[in-house]
């Protein structure tokens, strides 16, 4: 054809495991998760929608992993495909935020500018949080609750104690001793 040259980007084809990849079944109306987020569940929120975006292949999208192209080749197939999912993650976003905090992110550009304007806006530091949930561990009762309930409410707060915890790596054999000891703790919990 006139003007196609075997150098130009008209022969590419984004590979299926690429996270530039759209899948034809991708729609702007997607919901990452059930969970929408309001202003005040970003830590039950965010690592939902991580994990759908994650099974989407886009994790590296808000990572800030996957760069913009250069934008002199605005026809490429790769810098095309980059703008098309930046908008599509975008949309998905909005879909799993409540539509009083749109305004807030609708002049970010990037997918990764508004992951990181939410989280910097909205993420509770670790010490408070920390200290709030392990006062609810101490007052967490039974009381009239079936055993079902009141486990799952405890390993609620246990999960998200574990997910504040700072990962340091042992390399002295000592984690597996520290973690029979929180299992302890928790069978006491319980």
């Amino acid at each position: 054809m006139p003007g196609d040259d075997d150098k130009g980007s008209k022969g590419k084809i984004i590979p299926t495991t690429s996270p530039l990849y759209l899948h034809q079944s991708d729609s702007t109306s997607l919901m990452l998760t059930q969970i929408i987020f309001d202003g005040d569940n970003y830590d039950l929120w965010a690592p939902a929608v991580r994990n759908g975006l994650d099974a989407k292949n886009k994790l590296k999208f808000i990572e800030g992993k996957v760069k913009k192209p250069d934008e002199d080749n605005d026809d490429d197939v790769e810098c095309v495909a980059w703008r098309q999912c930046n908008a599509m993650l975008k949309a998905w976003l909005r879909n799993v935020i409540d539509v009083k905090l749109h305004p807030s992110i609708a002049f970010e550009h990037t997918i990764s500018e508004v992951w990181e304007e939410l989280k910097n806006r909205y993420s509770a530091g670790n010490a408070p949080r920390v200290h709030q949930l392990k006062g609810e561990l101490m007052e967490c009762k039974q009381g009239r609750l079936p055993v079902v309930e009141y486990y799952t409410k405890l390993k609620t707060i246990w999960d998200e104690l574990v997910n504040y915890s700072k990962n340091t790596r042992c390399t002295c054999g000592a984690a597996a001793e520290i973690a029979k000891e929180r299992e302890e703790e928790k069978a006491i919990n319980f």
